[in-house]
Order: structure tokens, then sequence, then C-alpha cells
């Protein structure tokens, strides 16, 4: 029973965590945001919520504008036996699996399979917490630390500001939870190596490939979880880890070169997605379109130190009160307080290499995530990847290591070690500090900062008194030990129940009135609208309805362009483009967009254009239908070619009242062609076939986004596929009955 009470209690404080799931049926979802912000959900519930269902945390929308569309496409494709590789429901076209965050080959998917959709996403949001928990405990176990000390680190990393504002994503947490797994399978397979002078050299030989194979599936799991970001920081770690090892142990070169071969497994094993991801990238916007590292929030303010001590000082999202800058999720380090004081103390009095190598991924993890002149030199140099990701989410670093802290500090406590005293008075003096400023500030911000010190300083007070007792008493130290416990998991889970929302599971994605109307009409067309608060991007893609808009920190760098262009009224594609990861058109009356497919055009007010027709109506929100909408797929009389991109996009606006009949063409002559049928006969995310007819030779445009791995065949033979219009596809089709099939590979 002892064995198996690590994991009763680590199940237990899951369930307990989420226990509106299990009792209430309440998903955790941000489902609230989609019927409390937007339309047309909003007038489904519009007689009893005029003003929108109230919903819990505005800042967390990103789950159901991302990761749940996108996830439903995957496990789509992945029932019908097929590679997830294209989303044709937004940005007019873009890349699923490469788009990293999509997650397609992540293990735990099979959840998707075997449950209903709204379920697996439960459990994979559940599995997090319980992962991790259950990873950090045995890694703590691992580096021989009473089994207290390994709940309280557990329970830290599991329930921390970073693990708790990021819970609901569904990949950043899943990306996150195997660096301790990963370090523990590093330790094993030094302590496995190590000991094969010694008895059952079988057995240690078996163990060493059991704990290698963990180490390379473990780096798998957290590479296919779905964020780049947060898999750079577990790889840097680890590595950084296993060196630390390495030398610890004073290894030779054969245990190196074993470690190599399961780097290089590892990447041969992961190329099937990092490969389509890196030319994704090549083709993206991504090194264009992003905020300025100059930007206030760009980095970790530096009064936002004061979150790690009291994570509501600058108020709460969740209550709509929060004031300080930017984005609450991506600065609140928060770990609890006691858990901060044993880091502390572990910090500056506990002479140990683990100790030493943590407390430096500490500090450097600060340095870089702060605006230190240190943490500018990437972005002052331009450094590739590096210069594009935002240095905030280096909390993920700080987080897990004041978690493996705090389980040091604790360990060391027990021990009847002194000196505990030292990091508490200088919280307690911060805390005294951070009143002098609430009570002396007349601002009403500060109304909220004093309000929110209470509950923080009562714990801390707690804390200290629980300390001093303990150093008083040490008969009474397992109770007191476990009444910290107690008191950090209350502190910690008042925290996350405060920012995390769990919905009903009607508010996920409800069917409305319009959007059954869309789904009605035939044929391929898109859609999109005029205002922010309509089907905001990606929504679409849950759907299966085509938009011009999207979401995603990738996106096509030419697409971007032609939108830019469409937008400004003129050919002009010079970067910024002013999107920073959502493309979202406006502008209805531009020729690009009739070019586009845009069928219909959602918007909360009337529309006047000689084009538009007004033709549902649900609530506030209004279906109008574009009367010069071009087909998906049509030949052209003229193909005009063009230099390049900016000679194209030129061509494409002095041509723009003649885009039925003229297609500009990149790295093509000029030519006049005979104009047949084109009839689209399937329509797939991955292949589509169209059946044509030509008394001449053709040449057909079809106005989905231009991909190098979109392969084109005529009556089986493998054809060139040429940019069209800037962005699109262009095909050569002989004269006579022809089947033209357009489909996509991997790389």
């Amino acid at each position: 029973m002892k064995k198996l009470f690590p994991f009763g209690f680590i199940l237990l404080l899951t369930i307990v965590f989420f226990w509106q799931f299990f009792l209430k049926g309440l998903l955790p979802i941000p489902a609230d945001t989609i019927v409390g912000l937007y339309h047309p959900f909003r007038d489904l519930y519009a007689k009893d919520y005029p003003n929108g269902i109230p919903f819990k945390n505005f800042l967390i929308t990103d789950p159901v504008r991302q990761q749940y569309p996108w996830k439903s496409l995957v496990v789509e494709s992945e029932k019908k036996v097929e590679l997830p590789l294209w989303n044709p429901y937004e940005f007019s076209g873009t890349p699923l699996l490469a788009n990293f965050q999509s997650a397609s080959f992540y293990g735990l998917n099979r959840f998707f399979i075997l449950l209903p959709f709204n379920l697996a996403w439960s459990f994979l949001i559940i599995l997090q917490t319980l992962l991790s928990l259950i990873f950090m405990y045995f890694f703590l176990l691992n580096l021989k630390l009473n089994k207290q000390s390994c709940f309280l680190g557990s329970i830290t990393f599991a329930f921390s500001g970073f693990s708790i504002a990021w819970l609901e994503w569904g990949n950043i947490l899943h990306t996150a939870l195997w660096l301790p797994l990963i370090l523990l399978s590093i330790d094993k397979i030094f302590y496995h190596l190590k000991s094969l002078e010694y008895l059952k050299i079988k057995f240690k030989i078996r163990k060493h490939i059991v704990w290698s194979l963990i180490f390379i599936s473990s780096l798998a799991d957290s590479f296919f979880a779905g964020h780049l970001q947060i898999f750079f920081y577990v790889f840097l770690l680890s590595s950084a880890y296993l060196l630390f090892r390495w030398f610890q142990n004073r290894s030779g070169r054969k245990l190196f070169i074993r470690f190599l071969i399961c780097y290089l497994l590892f990447i041969i094993f992961t190329s099937i997605q990092w490969a389509p991801t890196f030319n994704f990238i090549l083709e993206s916007a991504r090194s264009i379109d992003q905020l300025s590292w100059q930007k206030e929030g760009w980095f970790i303010p530096w009064q936002n130190i004061i979150q790690f001590l009291a994570p509501d000082f600058f108020g709460n999202p969740a209550t709509l009160n929060y004031w300080g800058v930017w984005n609450y999720a991506e600065f609140v380090g928060y770990v609890g307080i006691l858990p901060l004081i044993l880091a502390l103390f572990a910090l500056f009095f506990r002479r140990d290499k683990t100790v030493l190598f943590f407390g430096l991924t500490f500090f450097i993890a600060l340095i870089f995530s702060f605006p230190t002149f240190i943490a500018k030199i990437p972005y002052i140099l331009n450094i590739p990847f590096i210069s594009t990701a935002q240095p905030t989410r280096l909390i993920f670093l700080i987080d897990f290591s004041l978690a493996i802290l705090s389980a040091f500090g604790l360990d060391y406590l027990i021990k009847n070690k002194k000196g505990i005293i030292y990091p508490s008075l200088f919280i307690g003096i911060v805390f005294i500090y951070l009143w002098g400023i609430a009570l002396s500030t007349p601002s009403p911000n500060f109304l909220i900062s004093k309000q929110n010190l209470i509950f923080p300083s009562i714990l801390f007070l707690a804390t200290i008194l629980l300390l001093f007792i303990k150093n008083k008493r040490n008969n009474l130290l397992g109770l007191i030990i476990y009444i910290l416990i107690a008191l950090t998991i209350f502190d910690l889970f008042r925290f996350g129940w405060k920012f995390t929302p769990f919905t009903n599971k009607e508010h996920l994605f409800p069917q409305t009135e319009s959007i059954s109307f869309l789904q009605n009409q035939k044929g391929q067309f898109r859609i999109m609208t005029t205002d922010s608060r309509i089907l905001p991007p990606n929504f679409s893609t849950f759907y299966r309805i085509q938009s011009v808009d999207g979401y995603d920190p990738l996106y096509l760098e030419r697409y971007g362009e032609l939108i830019t262009s469409s937008e400004r009224r003129k050919p002009d594609i010079n970067p910024p483009f002013g999107f920073n990861r959502i493309i979202t058109p406006r502008n209805f009356d531009s020729k690009i967009i009739d070019l586009l497919g845009v069928k219909y055009v959602l918007s909360l007010s009337d529309l006047q254009s000689p084009k538009l027709t007004k033709v549902f109506q649900e609530g506030q929100t209004q279906v109008y239908e574009n009367k010069n909408i071009l087909p998906r797929a049509f030949f052209v009389e003229n193909a005009v070619g063009a230099q390049d991109k900016n000679d194209a996009i030129k061509k494409l606006f002095a041509n723009k009242d003649n885009l039925d009949k003229t297609a500009i063409v990149e790295e093509f002559d000029s030519s006049t062609w005979t104009v047949g049928e084109v009839q689209i006969k399937n329509y797939e995310e991955n292949k589509i076939i169209l059946e044509t007819k030509n008394e001449g030779n053709g040449f057909l445009v079809l106005t989905d986004s231009f991909y190098p791995t979109w392969h084109a065949k005529v009556d089986g033979e493998e054809t060139k596929i040429f940019r069209a219009d800037f962005n699109f596809r262009g095909v050569v089709v002989p004269k006579g009955s022809h089947r033209v099939e357009f489909y996509i590979t991997l790389l």
C-alpha cells in the first residue's frame, strides 16, 4: 500500500482540482468566450442574455480559436487514415501538419480516436496535471529527497503560475511536462551504465536500453506535443543537464557516444514533423510580421516580479480588474509562498551541485526574461528563431527550477538545518514594502493591489508561524510539514481555480441558424467578416466553412502580402503588414476579394455596396451575398508573365477588372489561351479533382493558396503548378476532355 500511496495522492489531487469536470460535467475549455464574446453565438442566446452569456476569463480565447479547431481537423484526417497536411478553411488554404501547433503526431492524440471529441480534449487537459505531478515526483525521488519534499516539488510544478496560465491551451504544457521524465531518464542511464561491472550485468544492460528508449520517446513526445519555443527550452535544459551529469560522473567517451546515438535517433524519428515545419517557416511571414521586441511587454516588466509574491497585485483578468502591462498570463510566475521561501533557502544555504545547477538555470532564465542588456542581444543581432520568440515564456524554466529548489529546501529543512529565517525575513521586508506602496498611493488601481495583498500576506504570516513552531518543536515536525504542504495546495488551488474556466459543453461551438445557412450552400466558396466580433478567425475551421481570415503565428508570406495590398487598395506589399498573426480582411469591395471566391460577407451593420445583397439574418448577424464572386477554378484567355512578386502585384492591380480573363503568372511567358469548361468533381483537404473540356490548350487557375508541396496531374501525368495571380495555382491543360488532380505531399 505504501508504494501505491504516491499514485493515489497524486490522482486525488488531480481529481480535486478538476472536480467541476468530474462532478458537474463542465469542460476545461473557455467555451464561455464563444457564446459571450462573439456573434452569431450571442444571437443564439440573445433572448435570455441580451449582453452575451457571462464568461470567466476574456484572456483565454486561443484554445477555442486555435488548438481546438486544429485538433478537430487533425483527428478527422487521422480517422480517415490520412495525414492532416492541409487546412483549406483558413487563409484561403494553409499547411496544417506543418504549423506545428496542430500536434499531428502527438502520441496522446489516440484519446480522440477512442472518445467523443470534447471528452478526449478534457482528458488531454487533465493529463497535463496528472503527468506533471507523476514525472516530477519520481524525478525528485530519484534525487534522493524525502517523499514530503517530492510531493511539494511536484505540486509546485503542476500548479505553478506557468502551468495554470497555459493549462487550457492543450499543447504548451504537454510540451513542458516531459522535461522531468527526460531528466530522470538521463540520471537512470548514467546509473545503470555505471553499474554494469557489478552483478546481474544482463539485467543492467536491459535497464540501460529501456531508459535510453524512454529518453528518446519522452524527448520526441515533448517535440510532437506542439509548441516549438517551449520544446527549445526543454531541449536546452535537458542537454545542459546531460553535460552536467557527464562531467559530474567523469564519464568517458563511450557514454557520450551513446547519448549522441540517442539524439540521432530522435532527429530521424521526428523528421516527419520538423522537416515540413522548417519548409513552412521558410515560406511564412514569421520573421516579418511580429511585435517589436522594443515594445513594453515583450520582456517581463521589472515591476511584474511582484507577481512571484502576490500574483494578483495588478489585478486579474478573471475578475476584470487587471491594470498591469499587456498580458497577465505572460508574466505570472507564482509558485506559492512556502515554495518560494524554501527555494530561496535552498539556493543560499544548501551546498549541493544539483541545487547549483537549477539555481543557475533559475538565474539565467531570469536574466533573459527581464529587459536586461544581455536579454536584448539576440534581438539586436536578429538571431534566427530566438529573435522571433517572446522571452516571457522563460517563466517555464523559472517555475520549473523553483519547484525543484523548493523540494531541496524542504528536504534540507526537515533535517533541522538552520537559516530559514533569512529568506523569510527577506520576503517579509518585500511584503512590507508592497503594503507601503499600496497604502501610500491614492490611485484606484492600488486599491485593487491592496485588496489582493491581503490573502498572500495572511498566508505568509501563517507559513512563518508554522516554520517557527517547527524550529521550536521538532516533535511536531511531521504534522507541521503536512500542514505546510496542505496550505500550499490550498494556496495554489485557489490561484488556479480563480483563473481557470470550466464551461458547459452546450457552449462549445453550438450550431446557429446562420452557420447552418452557410454550411448548406452548394459549391466551393469562402466567407469574410467586417467585424472582429463575428465568427473570429479559425472558428470556420471547426464548422468546415472556408474563410479568407486566419490566426496563426505561421502564415504564408505571399498570402499576407496579397491581403496587405488588398487592404491598402494599391500594389504595396512592403512590410510591416500589421497583422501580427491575425489576418482579417475588411475591404469587401476589393477585386482581390472577388478573386478569392468570397461569396458571403458577415456584418453587424447594414452594408451599402452594389455587389452585395442581404440574404440572411440571425439577430444582429447579417449575411450578404457577393454577386461578383469568381469561380474557384476557371480558364483564362490571357496569361501575363511576371518577373518577380513585385512585378506580379503591380500587374495584378493593373488587370484587376479582368481577373476572370487574365492571369498573372510568374516564371512564364505571356500568351493567349482557349477558354473551356471546368467542374470541381471532388474537393477534399488533401486532394482536389477537376474535370475540364476545352477546344484548345488552356490555362487553368485554381484560387487556393500556392504551396511547394502541392502537385498536379493531368490524366495521371505530372504537370507543373505555376504561381498564378500572386498567390494561387495555375496549370496548363491540353485541349480535349481531361481529369486534373491536385494533391499534396508531406515534402
